[in-house]
């Protein structure tokens, strides 16, 4: 088993993308398909993949840069870019996506693979999420959406308004088209709203019934404004996929339907799935009907749809080697981003010349500069939005990171992290003339989020252990984190087995080493355990840093890290 759930034999496996891509959204334009997903306070955000067959997905770029409200500067969690939608009109691309304290937003573009518009803000107001656009026949635009009950104080509705017709300007006022509180049609926690016509029928297809352990329904009416019917289309069943609901309906050239939707794997985040669609009496059945209720569950594998075009298999990326000395596109900032947070630096290296950096000659490393944007006198992760981060692609896996730390001043850092609701970091400070290595957990909650050490190494000693110099010592860092679990046999088993609780989740451990050694046993155990949390709608995530205690966030001046590759592969 490997990263992608094409089979190579005409068929495919479910997940299609073991990433949390939360909240996708999928079309098809021609004979290639685009799909995005919701980015939260990451940058940058709303990303771009592809695909030609709906399995083999690859990550090609990405609609904003950052998030154009500077308090996104300081990293804002749970917050940001939520649940878009993705559409192609006359043209023009356009992804409309809400942001629960601000509004609804918009960004277009005729080339998707290249830069898209400067977001616009169609509508402002609390507590609107979830916003989908529909041009209708007659020339009208519309907007239909939900309502997010922390911001507005309700929730389990779906809302219109009318839209100018290129889509840029909200021309009515907002109400609401139905209500899942009602006993007659109970829908609770409907959100997530996508609408399609067809037959004379307006179609809502909506999740229902939170994220963990929900489902997913379908509204009707001969008129977009209601009222409309409502019937279960999909749900557990008798399968281990929970909550299966919320993405995007797409068709393929010969007519065949398709659903793309998420499954919450807790500290995995939200992971994609592929569903056929058929038609029963004017209602769509998603999966298959294996109880003949009309309502389908979860697809475990089948045949790969017929599609006219079959994709070579493709790979998520996690490893990097820096090349051209910038993030590559598996990377995402804690928060807003600029040019100060980075720069590169040349490397040559002599390998075989079958390697990749023989064919590259030389390459260029990532160099972190050591900032604090946050202006902190001890700067914490939760709040540094130049904290490097990239999603967990493996359910098991090491993933060794290689650093030079000759650049830092006093009072700098570098290391490693693994986040979620709360989060663990291994790094080397370079502190009262001398240097040490720490690590460090995080506690208390988003707005008051702490670091309290938990082991502290004299960088010194380490370096006599390796029979090496600080100075090349500080030249030859690397950090291997593991996250394993010692109870299960075969870890292709965790793509599809649920994580609903902490008993079959993994374990991060974090060593360090001075050397190419990679054998852990040699490794100086830093000795911790971790095992992160979701609550921020987001999964874990790895991350790379270099910061300082230094107020001043000035690059010309500031230390640095130069990371010269991370190396993840799959256990």
């Amino acid at each position: 088993m490997t990263n992608y759930s094409d089979l190579e034999n005409g068929r495919f496996r479910n997940p299609i993308l073991f990433a949390d891509y939360s909240d996708p959204d999928v079309i098809r334009v021609g004979d290639t398909y685009y799909m995005t997903a919701s980015s939260f306070n990451y940058t940058p955000g709303l990303p771009i993949l592809i695909s030609h067959d709906l399995v083999n997905w690859k990550l090609v770029n990405y609609a904003i840069q950052n998030i154009a409200e500077e308090r996104f500067n300081i990293p804002r969690h749970s917050e940001g870019v939520w649940a878009p939608a993705i559409r192609y009109h006359d043209g023009m691309f356009y992804i409309y996506y809400g942001m629960p304290d601000e509004g609804y937003y918009v960004v277009r573009t005729t080339d998707p693979l290249g830069k898209w518009e400067d977001p616009v803000c169609i509508l402002e107001g609390k507590g609107l999420i979830d916003s989908c656009p529909f041009w209708d026949d007659d020339g009208k635009a519309y907007v239909i959406h939900g309502y997010a009950k922390s911001r507005i104080g309700f929730k389990s509705i779906l809302g219109i308004f009318e839209m100018s017709s290129d889509g840029l300007k909200a021309i009515s006022e907002d109400h609401f088209i139905f209500d899942g509180n009602d006993p007659k049609n109970p829908a609770v926690t409907i959100e997530g709203p996508k609408v399609y016509k067809r037959d004379g029928y307006y179609y809502i297809w909506a999740p229902a019934g939170g994220v963990k352990y929900g489902y997913q329904v379908v509204l009707r009416s001969r008129d977009i404004h209601g009222p409309y019917e409502i019937k279960e289309v999909m749900h557990t069943g008798n399968t281990v996929i929970n909550g299966p609901h919320q993405g995007g309906l797409v068709d393929t050239v010969n007519g065949d339907e398709w659903f793309i939707h998420f499954q919450d794997r807790g500290l995995y985040g939200r992971i994609c799935h592929l569903q056929p669609v058929h038609w029963e009496n004017g209602w769509p059945v998603v999966g298959v009907n294996a109880d003949d209720n009309g309502v389908g569950e979860p697809v475990y594998e089948m045949d790969k749809p017929d599609t006219g075009i079959s994709d070579e298999p493709a790979y998520l990326q996690a490893s990097d080697l820096f090349y051209d000395g910038t993030p590559g596109l598996m990377w995402q900032w804690l928060g807003n981003h600029n040019e100060s947070f980075y720069g590169t630096v040349e490397h040559h290296e002599t390998r075989d010349k079958e390697s990749e950096l023989f064919k590259h000659g030389c390459r260029r490393g990532l160099r972190l500069n050591a900032l604090n944007p946050s202006g902190e006198k001890e700067p914490v992760i939760w709040k540094s939005a130049n904290v490097l981060t990239q999603k967990i692609i493996y359910p098991l896996f090491k993933a060794d990171i290689k650093v030079d730390a000759t650049g830092l001043l006093p009072g700098d850092r570098t290391g490693v992290c693994m986040t979620g609701g709360q989060y663990m970091a291994a790094y080397i400070e370079s502190k009262d003339n001398a240097y040490v290595v720490k690590v460090i957990e995080s506690y208390g909650g988003d707005l008051d989020k702490k670091e309290r050490v938990i082991g502290e190494y004299s960088f010194g000693d380490i370096c006599k252990k390796y029979g090496c110099s600080i100075e090349e010592g500080l030249k030859n860092i690397r950090f291997s984190m593991l996250f394993d679990n010692d109870n299960v046999e075969n870890s292709d088993d965790l793509f599809f087995k649920n994580v609903d609780d902490n008993e079959n989740a993994p374990v991060l451990r974090i060593y360090l080493k001075l050397n190419d050694d990679t054998d852990l046993l040699k490794a100086v155990d830093l000795n911790v355990q971790y095992t992160p949390s979701d609550h921020t709608w987001v999964g874990a995530k790895i991350g790379i840093f270099a910061l300082t205690s230094t107020v001043s966030s000035n690059a010309d001046n500031s230390g640095y890290a130069d990371f010269i590759s991370v190396d993840v592969t799959k256990i």
